[in-house]
């Protein structure tokens, strides 16, 4: 232990303990812009300096660590001056119109620059101007950049990715995309790391909820909404909603209030995706199909940009079923539309995600019958559902439970944990078990293949699906997945079959959920579905009734020609930019 005073405190700490740390032990929080632990310490910003007394020059407290009787000033007059003319320079920097960045009220830079009371700027405002393409998904206002860094350490060190990077040098210094490419030029899987950890609104998703709002006043179209699982989980965090009260039931009410036609949730979805995949996946086990690489689940938009562009042989390992998204979609256009009589091209297909690489999926195209189209027309992230709640002035607190419209009401709590790290595989192996075996296991019998912690990243485990040895495993973060495969290419592993999702924690860590600068809370929402989970009057997907219904009226069978036709996808119909983004 070391013993230090601090603010007239004496206390003591662990050795290795940084003055930021020590501080926020005894209920001192130190401003700062850059630091993200364990990720990027490198006091790039200058706004947590501290005062050592017996020291001229101040020092940074993130990765400076306590001595031995050091004596620290967190907020003397010197230290108040000095991060009061740090953060002006920052300020001249950046595009301080507050009223017109998404981030207004949840902006780590307003909040540092609204406590220390800076109303004005000494300083001359220098801008930068990069231009962008904004018709793609993820969008970069590098007028708003503060150069913490925290973009290019999150993409390089969770992500391993490699998209962003520093350019030019001195008072030039910035940043932009590798190589100062365009972003279509690299191989950006749309995780939105990047964008939930940015402390300022330099990146964003691309708002389309006016495109959504212009449908819902065409008479012409029939909106239809669906809703995925790790939306429910965080939705109320935007809105001040405790999580109990934020279910699902008041999601649909808020959309039917905005004008939404029909609401469904995507759990259904998953289901179906359970019945395809977990089909798909017997049949390939059966025929021997895996014994020298697994079967990759094919869910997660993000991570299929990631394989197609860093391990294209790959390709042929995922599962051909479509990501619930578009399974729904396509059901929507054909399915649904002649059950309520309306031509496909007349349905607007709307889905709100946790993820920003589903508006990058969202231009996949739909061929059935004599209908080319789109099977989901816009994609809004959770963070722009809540914007739409508050631009059509409803108060959250009248909002009431609804239920799904008829027809594609029904969705089990296997589709339910499919938001979260191992639900996917969860949820098939459930399934599998009572395809290969005729009866159902118990509901939680491979809980074994849940994330156990927040930094959990790769969990295996062989299960038994009857006499059946299956080995499983889920990984979460593109980081954590480039290990693992390197570990099946050079044959260190073998799978039969792997659940990867693109950002840590799965969806409900969505780059489209709501940011909580310095909180990662995938985790904490993934446990809030295990508990949807274990209260769902239907456990198994295989049960769900309205899937069934699907499949007598309309599917046939799963893997069936017309299942194949809806359901399924070529991924071979188009291309990422390939390998090294560096």
């Amino acid at each position: 232990m070391v013993n230090i005073t601090l603010d007239n405190q004496t206390l003591s700490v662990a050795e290795g303990t940084t003055i930021m740390e020590a501080a926020a032990e005894i209920g001192i929080p130190i401003p700062k812009l850059c630091y993200l632990k364990g990720i990027n310490e490198i006091a790039a910003c200058r706004v947590c300096v501290v005062e050592l007394e017996g020291m001229d020059r101040l020092v940074t407290a993130c990765n400076n660590v306590v001595k031995e009787g050091m004596v620290i000033y967190t907020n003397s007059p010197k230290v108040r001056d000095a991060r009061r003319k740090t953060v002006q320079l920052i300020l001249s920097q950046h595009d301080c119109k507050c009223a017109t960045c998404v981030r207004s009220g949840n902006c780590s830079l307003q909040t540092v620059a609204n406590d220390l009371n800076i109303i004005d700027l000494p300083y001359k405002e220098r801008l930068e101007k990069f231009t962008w393409d904004k018709s793609f998904p993820l969008i970069r206002d590098s007028r708003k950049c503060i150069k913490c860094m925290r973009c290019i350490q999150v993409c390089d060190k969770i992500q391993d990715l490699h998209i962003w990077d520093v350019t030019s040098t001195g008072s030039r210094t910035t940043v932009n995309v590798t190589g100062n490419r365009k972003i279509s030029e690299v191989a950006c899987s749309l995780c939105g790391q990047c964008v939930t950890h940015c402390p300022v609104g330099a990146l964003r998703e691309r708002d389309d909820t006016e495109k959504v709002f212009d449908a819902i006043a065409d008479r012409k179209k029939v909106v239809v909404a669906q809703v995925a699982p790790a939306v429910r989980t965080a939705w109320g965090e935007a809105l001040g909603l405790p999580p109990e009260k934020a279910t699902v039931g008041k999601i649909m009410d808020s959309l039917k209030r905005l004008g939404v036609d029909y609401v469904f949730d995507t759990t259904f979805s998953a289901d179906l995706t359970i019945m395809e995949e977990g089909n798909e996946f017997l049949q390939r086990f059966t025929k021997g199909e895996l014994k020298l690489r697994p079967m990759f689940t094919s869910c997660c938009p993000g991570w299929i940009r990631f394989i197609k562009s860093q391990y294209p042989h790959l390709v042929p390992q995922l599962s051909t079923a479509k990501s619930p998204q578009q399974m729904f979609g396509a059901v929507m256009k054909t399915y649904f539309a002649e059950s309520i009589g309306v031509k496909p091209e007349d349905i607007y297909t709307v889905s709100v995600m946790p993820c920003i690489a589903k508006k990058g999926e969202q231009n996949m195209e739909l061929f059935y019958g004599e209908y080319a189209g789109n099977d989901i027309d816009a994609v809004l992230t959770t963070r722009e559902l809540t914007r739409m709640i508050r631009a059509a002035h409803i108060s959250p607190s009248t909002l009431k439970d609804r239920e799904c419209d008829s027809l594609m009401k029904e969705g089990s709590g296997a589709g339910v944990i499919f938001g979260t790290t191992g639900g996917v595989m969860e949820a098939a192996l459930r399934s599998a078990h009572y395809l290969a075996t005729g009866r159902n296991p118990a509901p939680d019998a491979f809980r074994l293949l849940r994330s156990t912690s927040p930094d959990t990243g790769v969990v295996e485990a062989e299960v038994q699906l009857g006499s059946t040895t299956v080995k499983a495993a889920v990984v979460s973060g593109l980081g954590n997945t480039r290990k693992l495969i390197e570990s099946i290419e050079h044959g260190k592993v073998h799978y039969d079959f792997v659940e990867v999702m693109a950002c840590p924690g799965g969806c409900v860590g969505g780059g489209g959920q709501p940011i909580h600068d310095g909180k990662e809370l995938a985790h904490e929402r993934g446990q809030n579905l295990y508990f949807l989970d274990a209260n769902a009057p239907i456990r198994f997907s295989h049960e769900n009734p309205d899937v069934r219904k699907l499949y007598t009226d309309y599917m046939e069978k799963p893997l069936s020609h017309k299942a194949h036709q809806l359901l399924h996808t070529d991924h071979n119909a188009w291309e990422m930019p390939h390998g090294d983004n560096s």
